[in-house]
């Protein structure tokens, strides 16, 4: 049985065809950027090694699956996504999970859970902005853990009939409308995983785009801070085995100049070797981030998070996972 398991996130930034229009400030791919950017998406996706990755801003399943034909190490693996609207007028971009496991069983969630919405008056109010992907990936033929890749509302400001950043008030109510809708969909995904552990009683890994810190307000909701220890998620880069540099220089975004990490992976008890349930460790969590510095035009404008999870043996109660 394989003893190391590696999970990542990737947010790819854009992953889309050429020639394709994706927002009104962004000019389209050329054939030569997107072959570039093709070309830099699947080596990355080889440097990770990771056997399950959660990726985000996928604009094409189509074109995912054509990095995925570039690389060494996943032409033949399971490929899981959905894309919004095939037939919209405008691209919009969704997540995706990637495994060399075996995928027993995957789907879309993009509806929050009942008693969770936007205020009254918001669009999509009892929407994901970009539906989270579930997808139950079987790490032995005894233990099968439930993967969710997620990418929650950026911080981008939500004007509306054609406001402007100009006006400070409405800047800010812009930004407070981003705020709330992340906010909203970081408690729709609370409850979504807390039913999950208490349903199918297995554990969890949850990769994204948070578009926010670990000890933010709306990571906090994810996480499940106060809530007891069965239902709660850990940062993984918290539980960490391993103290070294990784602490100092692991970060995922660079925005006027300030170094943080706003991609996370999350875990839940049975990885945190504190609690009784435990069935592995976090050895470490690493960031592939010399891109940004680099300032790549074809690369991410995300570094990538990978983390490596060590099981325990049959004496430290592997086995006892259930599947």
């Amino acid at each position: 049985m394989q003893q190391e398991i590696r999970f990542a996130t990737f947010n790819v930034f854009n992953l889309a065809p050429p020639g394709v229009k994706l927002y009104d400030n962004l000019v389209p791919f050329t054939p030569e950027q997107y072959e570039a950017k093709l070309a830099w998406t699947a080596r990355q996706i080889d440097l990770l090694d990771a056997d399950v990755i959660g990726f985000q801003e996928i604009f094409s399943q189509a074109v995912l699956k054509e990095a995925l034909a570039r690389t060494h190490r996943y032409r033949n693996a399971i490929h899981l996504g959905f894309d919004p609207d095939p037939a919209a007028e405008r691209l919009t971009p969704s997540v995706a999970l990637v495994s060399r496991l075996p995928v027993v069983e995957g789907e879309s969630m993009p509806a929050f859970p009942p008693g969770v919405a936007m205020p009254p008056g918001s669009r999509d109010p009892d929407r994901f902005t970009r539906a989270p992907l579930h997808a139950a990936v079987a790490i032995s033929p005894d233990v099968t853990i439930d993967v969710v890749v997620v990418h929650l509302k950026s911080r981008r400001p939500d004007y509306r009939n054609g406001d402007s950043g100009e006006d400070p008030q409405l800047y800010a109510l812009a930004c407070l409308r981003s705020l709330v809708r992340r906010g909203t969909e970081a408690a729709a995904l609370r409850v979504l995983m807390t039913d999950m552990g208490r349903i199918r009683k297995r554990p969890r890994v949850v990769l994204g785009d948070f578009n926010d810190v670990a000890d933010s307000v709306t990571t906090g909701i994810v996480l499940g801070v106060g809530t007891p220890l069965a239902d709660r998620l850990f940062d993984a880069r918290a539980l960490q085995h391993r103290s070294d540099h990784q602490q100092q220089i692991g970060f995922s975004s660079v925005h006027d100049g300030n170094y943080t990490t706003i991609d996370h992976i999350l875990v839940s008890e049975e990885f945190n070797p504190a609690l009784p349930n435990a069935i592995g460790e976090v050895v470490d969590v690493i960031y592939l981030n010399d891109h940004l510095d680099l300032e790549l035009p074809e690369a991410s404008d995300h570094g990538q998070v990978l983390a490596r999870i060590r099981l325990f043996d049959e004496g430290h109660g592997l086995m006892e996972a259930g599947v």
